[in-house]
Parts: C-alpha cells; sequence; structure tokens
C-alpha cells in the first residue's frame, strides 16, 4: 500500500461507531476529523 501524502484524498474505510458502521465516503463533502486512542488505555 501506498503512503498518503498531504493532500492526497484519503482512502475509503469503514469503522464502526456506537450508532453502526460509518464509511468515509460517507461524509464527502463534510469536514471529518479522525481521533485515534489506544484501547489498552481504556476500561473497555
Amino acid at each position: 500500500m501506498d503512503r498518503v501524502q498531504t493532500g492526497d484524498t484519503a482512502p475509503d474505510f469503514t469503522l464502526p461507531s456506537t450508532q453502526g458502521p460509518i464509511t468515509l465516503s460517507d461524509l464527502r463533502g463534510h469536514e471529518v476529523i479522525l481521533y485515534f486512542y489506544g484501547k489498552d488505555n481504556t476500561s473497555g
């Protein structure tokens, strides 16, 4: 897989959420902030 460079369009992906799966392509035209945190640092 090629690395994403600054200014590239992000590849499509799907992530789970409490409201069901969210796919990046469903959010086209909206601003998106993707936040990661390590599950090992949570109670879940």
